[in-house]
């Protein structure tokens, strides 16, 4: 959706400030449709009613995003790939992060595949106040071998905790074993290429499932056999351009998806608009070290995430190699218009009692949960009130105006917190936040005293050998 204007999509609305789409405005409801809290379904006047039908057809137009978007697997844990608008975050937003499908391979014992397929569903961090995880399981066919593929999928089905597949082979015999068990659980298959496309085009029609179409480095075929599958009526498709793991063509396979990327949402072709997958797992393709071909999965990751890579089969289960993408696609794929917050209010940190200090940050949640743990890590049970400051951290809402003392005051008055019941009575005020320990003396005179502690959290613990609990 290029459209930026909620006045363009209001002229297709029934504008009568109905509030049966939960806004009180129709306005309004279209500045929801701009930003993907609300759907066109929502106005049912103008989904029900025949006299507003083609006023529908254009506003679905409008709102469909420029990258088509595939839905893969069923129920709470299906994943969306693709339905992006735009070539780079700043622009306005990335919606729908790249899930991270982890491999099994139809050759290994059952009890390793459980445990492997059991590790991958239950692999979790917490990251600045969510939850990272794994959220597909891709099963390769390494045996082409249709009844051990489909023994696999089996075993992966009862023990992957409803997590979509991804079924991975290039014989269709294969891939049709696969679907038989798995149909119902509507995964994404891969792929179809310039050798068997027609039998895994009947595949993904006779099931309705997904599929990827595998050219690489070849984006005039890709689009020709994109154009193929549509015009079969085969529109949740996936593109496989190639992922070259080093060398040369690790340069074409980037500049590959930028062109891709750029065709789809800048020059409006539509043949070729659809989500693009990234196969870091090639990454093994280069060394027999599994440390540095872990790490090198990683960067390849790292450097898709930011390239517009809308899925990827990935293998390396080490931390190591997991967590900094995890983060780094927790960051890219926030929302650059509004900050991270957590909501403002008190919050305990172990069991804090009479004797536990108060410790004062922003709501900002990197701020907060970096606080948090900086506290919890070290063992003290302590209070901390996040101010809102809109998402602000320390010292650029001290800068702003953000956190005053007199938002202070209003904060500790609305959390109720009761300082008559504490044994030493303080609030411990971030160092960059020191100049405001005096007028916060005056504004809590006779209830608690300002202390002003470290200005790095990391801190905290050698501040509280010095100078807790106060004199």
């Amino acid at each position: 959706m290029k459209e930026t204007s909620p006045l363009n999509l209001y002229k297709q609305l029934p504008q009568t400030n109905c509030k049966k789409c939960g806004e009180e405005t129709c306005m309004a409801y279209a500045a929801g449709l701009i930003a993907r809290t609300r759907k066109v379904e929502e106005c049912t006047p103008l989904v029900e009613e025949k006299k507003y039908a083609k006023k529908l057809e254009a506003l679905k137009s409008i709102v469909a995003p420029e990258l088509k978007m595939v839905y893969i697997g069923v129920g709470d844990k299906q994943v969306k790939v693709g339905g992006e608008d735009v070539m780079y975050r700043h622009q306005m937003t990335f919606f729908n992060k790249p899930p991270f499908a982890y491999d099994v391979a139809d050759n290994m014992e059952e009890a390793k595949l459980i445990e492997r397929v059991k590790k991958i569903t239950t692999w979790r961090k917490f990251y600045i106040g969510k939850w990272q995880g794994v959220e597909m399981i891709a099963v390769r066919s390494v045996t082409d071998d249709p009844a051990k593929f489909a023994a696999a999928v089996k075993t992966v089905l009862a023990n992957g905790n409803g997590f979509p597949l991804i079924l991975c082979s290039f014989n269709p015999a294969v891939l049709k074993a696969g679907l038989e068990v798995a149909a119902k659980e509507k995964p994404l298959i891969y792929a179809a290429n310039k050798d068997n496309w027609k039998e895994v085009a009947q595949l993904a029609f006779d099931y309705k499932v997904p599929v990827t179409l595998s050219v690489p480095f070849d984006l005039d075929g890709l689009k020709s056999m994109a154009v193929t599958f549509a015009s079969m009526g085969l529109t949740d498709l996936v593109l496989d351009p190639g992922t070259a793991p080093n060398g040369k063509m690790l340069q074409q396979t980037l500049l590959n998806f930028i062109n891709l990327r750029r065709a789809a949402v800048e020059e409006a072709q539509r043949d070729i608009a659809y989500p693009v997958m990234v196969l870091p797992i090639n990454a093994w393709l280069t060394t027999e070290d599994p440390v540095r071909a872990a790490y090198w999965e990683s960067v390849l990751t790292a450097a898709f995430v930011i390239r517009g890579g809308a899925i990827m089969i990935k293998h390396s289960l080490e931390a190591y190699s997991m967590m900094p993408d995890m983060h780094l696609r927790f960051n890219i794929y926030t929302d650059p218009r509004t900050p991270v917050q957590v909501k403002p209010g008190i919050y305990k940190v172990g069991t804090p009692g009479p004797e536990s200090p108060v410790f004062l940050t922003t709501n900002f949640a990197l701020t907060y949960y970096t606080v948090e743990s900086d506290i919890a890590s070290n063992g003290i049970d302590a209070y901390i009130i996040a101010i809102n400051t809109d998402g602000i951290g320390v010292q650029a809402s001290v800068a702003g105006g953000q956190l005053t003392p007199t938002k202070i005051q209003d904060s500790f008055n609305e959390a109720g917190f009761d300082w008559a019941g504490q044994k030493f009575p303080a609030m411990v005020l971030p160092g960059m936040a020191a100049k405001f320990s005096g007028e916060l003396e005056d504004l809590f005179a006779g209830k608690a005293k300002i202390m002003v502690g470290p200005e790095d959290s990391g801190r905290i613990v050698g501040w509280m050998k010095d100078f807790w609990p106060p004199k």
